[in-house]
């Protein structure tokens, strides 16, 4: 039902590898939920340290009609995110947890019910076993 997902390059330069990385995860997190409106995904590079290599940010908002998720990941100090594929992932990953959390709350029914096993009465069970063997008998 996605309607429109905006993709922003910031600093960045757009490669078909890059869009089709992030359609991939927009197709994914369809699955976590199918009533997505529409959506923003930013990808930027803030700083071009030397020290430190380039890192990536990825910032993401998700509409839906009952839900607005919200994932900013500036991670300056994680050397997993110099590379933008990674950065992608981890903020997809975290909109799916989020995702998956209001799933959990919202659920109404438990998805496996607790059936209570059937107590026989072993004494019962034997009494009607004797009455019919003493009717036979009988006949």
């Amino acid at each position: 039902m996605t309607n429109e997902f905006q993709v922003v390059y910031h600093n960045i330069d757009q490669t078909d590898a890059i869009s089709e990385a992030v359609q991939k995860r927009i197709g994914k997190l369809e699955r976590f939920c199918d009533q997505i409106i529409n959506g923003r995904v930013v990808l930027d590079s803030p700083h071009n340290n030397h020290h430190k290599g380039k890192v990536y940010s990825v910032s993401l908002e998700i509409h839906t009609p009952t839900l607005e998720v919200r994932v900013n990941q500036d991670q300056h100090d994680n050397h997993a995110h110099e590379d933008l594929y990674i950065a992608i992932r981890d903020a997809f990953n975290v909109a799916e947890r989020q995702f998956k959390s209001v799933d959990k709350k919202h659920r109404a029914t438990p998805l496996h019910r607790e059936v209570e096993p059937m107590s026989l009465d072993a004494e019962a069970f034997d009494d009607e076993d004797s009455k019919d063997t003493s009717n036979e008998a009988a006949a």
